[in-house]
């Protein structure tokens, strides 16, 4: 619990190679974690085992996995997909990136060094694509004449980009 700052709203995390970052938190998230923590040392671990012991990242694995096959009944389209801790990191990752947030913030909130690993999250997919279509699509010239020359509109166009 010493990690959680509920009042910044943020929390430590611990990454690989003993690497720490802070990452905010959503207020919806602040509340359910105010729950879990009153009244706790801070010593103790916000999330607990059934036998009370910390949850390690194997029990979270199987949470997931467990929460992913009763959602199928909800969402036909997830009985094909594997869902995982890591598919959900994979999945915001890429939603950030497609709502236009930069990727060296996506970098630093996955907690990568290099850009280069980030850049696996921002691969282009179809959807991406048909929107960068749309952001250059040539205006209508109506009939189109022969030469470039004689197409005022078409030269413009060229000039905006």
């Amino acid at each position: 619990m010493a990690d959680l700052d509920l009042n910044a709203p943020s929390v430590k995390i611990h990454g690989k190679g003993g690497k720490q970052r802070y990452c905010p938190l959503w207020t919806a998230t602040v509340v359910e974690l105010r729950a879990l923590v009153a009244d706790g040392a801070p010593s103790r671990s916000v999330f607990l085992n059934r036998c009370g012991q910390p949850i390690t990242r194997f029990g979270i694995h199987t949470a997931v996995e467990r929460y992913g096959l009763k959602v199928v009944a909800k969402m036909p389209s997830l009985a094909t997909k594997r869902v995982s801790p890591h598919s959900i990191r994979h999945t915001t990752a890429t939603h950030l990136l497609r709502a236009g947030v930069d990727i060296n913030t996506v970098r630093g909130w996955l907690g990568h060094v290099s850009l280069d690993t980030t850049n696996v999250y921002a691969e282009v997919d179809f959807e991406t694509k048909a929107k960068a279509l749309e952001k250059c699509e040539a205006p209508s010239l109506g009939k189109i004449p022969k030469r470039w020359r004689d197409q005022p509109a078409l030269m413009d166009f060229h000039r905006s980009l």
